[in-house]
């Protein structure tokens, strides 16, 4: 049962520019294991392999207690030392590495871009966007920065739209439903709901193949200096929850409903089968998905151009894992 309830100490980065109070979601009872505080950024189905290993008693199996934590600034919390781990877009912590601060991909869910833009009846083509109004989850998040890439492949730029702060897909969903945005990027499988809401499929980036490093599993250089042991059991629990995804659809199914909260059996099909034809048994972060949000980010911060995308992903305790044949024994 969920118990939301407000983390005391949440710090502002001005970097950022501002900070979110975060909601604890779950809180598992204390006993002899290592307690962490780990977010999640999205109720998106590739953010699942978290809610996976907490509802599989992976994490519990692995020495840890895991706080985990729904917050629209992942990113600050975990920078800030809030978090010890967080699930986010490749986007969004690359923007905080190229500030300087010090966040680093563990493991990756996700590899390239799938979000579907979704559109009020009456625009048949991109070009109808100008000057329209397109809804994003918040400035400088994974729906604005994938949405500036793709704009300049059809002629437009993001001064050409009206880009407005809604929320998660749920309250974006609503938005475009009242006629309050035109347009949005959304996720699947949660596009669906647009479509049975009488909304417009404009644009399915999947078709695009553009490499781009969406949800994974982000620490710090602090952290794995500090707590890597910590770091390799949590990361453990991670990869065995991938597996759960892979192979035990009960489990993964039941972690679905309880963190959408919805017992809507076709929803939760819809988010669980997306998850699990995304994420592979070896989630290493992608190379070239960083590359190409780097490449974009070099035209509005200078730093980026001479960036290495290696330095924003540490696979060494993925590799430890691999190398040992664990992960390969799981599938045995």
């Amino acid at each position: 049962m969920f118990c939301p309830r407000s983390l005391s100490g949440t710090k502002k980065l001005p970097v950022f520019g501002f900070s979110v109070p975060l909601v604890i979601v779950l809180a598992l009872p204390s006993f002899a294991a290592d307690k962490v505080r780990v977010a999640f950024s999205a109720v998106s189905p590739t953010q699942g392999v978290l809610w996976v290993a907490e509802v599989g008693g992976l994490f519990t199996k692995n020495g840890i207690s895991p706080e985990i934590v729904y917050t629209r600034a992942a990113i600050e919390t975990l920078v800030a030392g809030e978090v010890d781990f967080a699930q986010m877009t490749g986007s969004l912590m690359s923007s905080a590495r190229l500030q300087g601060a010090d966040p680093v991909m563990i493991a990756g869910v996700q590899d390239t871009l799938d979000d579907r833009l979704v559109t009020r009846p009456n625009i048949k083509s991109m070009e109808d966007l100008r000057g329209k109004r397109i809804g994003v989850f918040r400035f400088g998040a994974a729906s604005h920065l994938r949405l500036i890439y793709v704009l300049p492949r059809y002629g437009l730029s993001d001064r050409d739209v009206t880009l407005l702060q809604v929320g998660d897909s749920p309250e974006r969903l609503i938005a475009l439903s009242s006629g309050a945005i035109d347009a949005t990027l959304i996720s699947p499988p949660d596009h669906l709901e647009a479509l049975r809401a009488g909304m417009k499929f404009l644009l399915n980036l999947r078709d695009l193949n553009i490499a781009y490093q969406g949800s994974g599993l982000v620490t710090t250089q602090r952290a794995l200096a500090r707590k890597r042991d910590l770091v390799r059991r949590f990361l453990k629990a991670y990869v065995e929850a991938i597996h759960l995804v892979k192979t035990n659809p009960d489990i993964s199914k039941k972690a679905f409903a309880k963190y959408r909260q919805t017992k809507d059996e076709k929803r939760i099909e819809d988010a669980y089968q997306t998850l699990r034809e995304t994420v592979k048994p070896k989630p290493y972060p992608s190379v070239e998905g960083f590359r190409t949000i780097i490449n974009d980010a070099s035209e509005r911060i200078p730093v980026a151009k001479t960036a290495n995308p290696k330095d924003f992903m540490d696979v060494s305790l993925l590799e430890e894992l691999d190398k040992s044949g664990f992960i390969d024994a799981l599938y045995r």
